[in-house]
């Protein structure tokens, strides 16, 4: 069991990026408060298929909450700082137990090309046994949301 926890406390952040051609102020926007219009819900999300909706409620403390086609709502982290348009911090639990949160932080850095969105995902003891398997999975997964979906988001017309 020593091993296990030795392992897990050393698994290094998830790291992505993705440059959009949008500007720092744009690209926070669309990646906070327009979450439902370019996230994979019916793939990356608890409700799936008859998942409608993900909003962020921009302050510290706020949720960031699913919704069902039945209303149902379901609590997929909080924010922990919210610094727009530079950054925003939160935690990550979708469906779980907050107390096995991990830590997401987006940075959104003004490049030539327009912006630079860092996703950083860490902290991840707190799954214990199951950290090895959710940092192979979100790895993958973050490619998807990020460098596919987010990126096309924001080629859409605001």
């Amino acid at each position: 069991m020593a091993e296990i926890k030795s392992t897990v406390q050393h698994l290094s952040p998830v790291r992505k990026s993705v440059i959009v051609s949008r500007t720092p102020e744009e690209a926070f926007e669309i990646f906070t408060k327009r979450t439902s219009s370019w996230w994979p819900l019916s793939k990356y999300s608890l409700f799936q298929a008859n998942s409608v909706a993900c909003e962020i409620d921009p302050r510290v403390g706020g949720l960031i909450q699913e919704t069902s086609k039945s209303g149902e709502r379901a609590t997929w982290g909080t924010v922990r700082t919210w610094d727009p348009p530079n950054r925003f911090v939160m935690s990550w639990h979708p469906g779980g137990d907050a107390s096995t949160a991990t830590e997401l932080e987006l940075r959104f850095v003004r490049v030539p090309e327009g912006t630079r969105v860092e996703l950083e995902h860490r902290d991840w003891a707190k799954l214990g046994a199951k950290a090895e398997a959710a940092r192979k999975d979100y790895d993958g997964g973050w490619v998807e949301v990020l460098e596919s979906a987010f990126k096309k988001g924001c080629e859409r017309k605001l």
